[in-house]
């Protein structure tokens, strides 16, 4: 039987790792702006007739947030129509159409219009991405599988990171798009998961698709019987009913708070302008270098979260996750501060603090709420709620996201630096207080336990009843 284990665990882990190549992409996207705007800026480096203004930059940077804002619900409608394989191959088709236009373009409109589009379709691989992984899972390999979001994103980030600020923005945009082409091709090859397939009455592709993910044909049954007890709660799913639904709603504020809550505590306002940022330190750390150092800590900071899943609870690494940004929020606070004291002279320790707090602000959150995120968002909806209730979450996520980013330029010129940092160390302590208060551990509960510490109504008996045979037969 572990053999069977084992083999049916190196299959889940090969379809979530060909559905997080996506995220590689997604992540070499979210990290673009931090070496591209700096060329953008830059007269003899810009494809542009002259450098963009701040107020150009900030929308090629957020816009499409702003667009993604009203995009992600329809995401979700279509996650449950077409499926989730074919959203997939859908948003990455057009993030390489976009990528294509990146390459020839010569005006600040096209560059605002692609990146837009790419924004879009980033956002709707987090809707997709987790909700694949998770249907895909099995219950005792969920944590681990989620967090793989996390690592691919954090690969693309250090990609873009290491390879951006040494080409030129030609060159640059030809490796998006090659990175975006080569790791669309798998994805023709996945199965769609085992919920949409029953979903949609194709029972048998369901079982067919289960067995080989979960080992025997018994235990597939018996997460059949998991889904038609989902399906008997809802039978179908009307949108309204659900907005009306008590148990929907509560996990929808949970959904706010955590997609919500990620952005606020001002990770992507930092890692988008990561490279701004460490040039205006103007410390002797190359910011080149620097930001490469940061990038690859992102990646091991994000593998750690898979280690320690199996050791410690969702909350606890939420918590300490945001305790530590905090912490690295207020070191860069204190360095401008006394930095940008008149006459001073930046010496000794003082170059490296805004490169340590940095690296606190980015190892936090990637091991932890950046990991997180979205798996545990994915896990507070039950089955037919699941497209809907993410692609809700992601659209608080990307306005949040489209606020922090289009706003933070402007907002450190006015207040500076240090308030700004400070700010998000309190938006940090205020999001770790819901989630303490809030939030019901996850760790090792079926999506009906998690139903269940949420308060809803489910049928205890056949869900329990369920769960135990699953169980012995493991």
């Amino acid at each position: 039987m572990k053999l069977n284990i084992s083999s049916s665990s190196i299959r889940q882990y090969a379809v979530v790792v060909i559905v997080n190549f996506a995220v590689v992409t997604t992540g070499m996207s979210i990290a673009w702006p931090s070496p591209v705007l700096v060329k953008l800026r830059n007269a003899t480096e810009t494809p542009l007739p002259e450098p963009i203004t701040e107020e150009e930059g900030s929308w090629v940077v957020a816009g499409g947030y702003l667009c993604a804002m009203f995009t992600n619900v329809f995401g979700g409608m279509l996650l449950d129509l077409i499926g989730r394989k074919y959203c997939l191959l859908l948003s990455s088709v057009s993030k390489l159409t976009m990528a294509l236009l990146l390459i020839f373009a010569d005006q600040v409109w096209m560059l605002i219009f692609s990146r837009a589009v790419m924004a879009v379709t980033d956002s709707f691989v987090f809707i997709i991405v987790p909700v694949y992984a998770s249907e895909i899972a099995s219950k005792d390999h969920r944590g681990a599988l989620g967090t793989l979001l996390q690592v691919f994103s954090s690969l693309g980030v250090v990609i873009t990171l290491s390879v951006g600020p040494f080409l030129s923005y030609v060159n640059f945009s030809i490796v998006v798009a090659s990175v975006i082409a080569v790791t669309t091709v798998p994805l023709f090859f996945l199965p769609d998961t085992p919920y949409y397939l029953y979903s949609k009455g194709h029972t048998e592709d369901a079982v067919k698709v289960l067995t080989q993910l979960r080992g025997s044909e018994q235990l597939a049954n018996e997460e059949i019987k998991e889904y038609e007890i989902s399906k008997k709660n809802e039978k179908e799913v009307d949108k309204i009913a659900l907005l009306k639904n008590r148990t929907f709603l509560k996990s929808v504020l949970l959904g706010f708070l955590l997609a919500g809550g990620a952005q606020l505590v001002g990770f992507n306002a930092v890692s988008f302008y990561l490279q701004t940022i460490l040039e205006s330190t103007q410390t002797s750390v190359m910011p080149e270098i620097a930001s490469v150092i940061i990038g690859v800590i992102q990646v091991l900071a994000s593998f750690c979260t898979t280690l320690i899943m199996s050791k410690f609870g969702r909350r606890s690494i939420l918590l300490t996750s945001l305790a530590g940004m905090c912490l690295g929020m207020i070191g860069l606070g204190v360095f401008f501060i006394i930095s940008g004291a008149e006459g001073y002279v930046i010496t000794g320790f003082m170059n490296y603090l805004p490169i340590i707090s940095l690296i606190f602000v980015i190892f936090c959150y990637c091991a932890g709420i950046g990991s997180l995120l979205w798996l545990v968002i994915a896990e507070v909806f039950e089955g037919p709620s699941r497209a809907l209730g993410v692609s809700i979450s992601v659209t608080a996520s990307s306005l949040f996201i489209f606020i922090t980013t289009k706003y933070f330029a402007i907002v450190t010129l006015a207040i500076g630096p240090a308030p700004t940092y400070w700010f998000f160390a309190a938006m940090c302590v205020l999001v770790g207080i819901l989630i303490a208060v809030f939030l019901p551990e996850t760790k090792g509960k079926s999506f009906s336990e998690i139903q269940e510490a949420l308060g809803g109504n489910t049928d205890n008996t056949e869900i329990k009843t369920t769960d135990n045979n699953i169980k012995e037969s493991i």
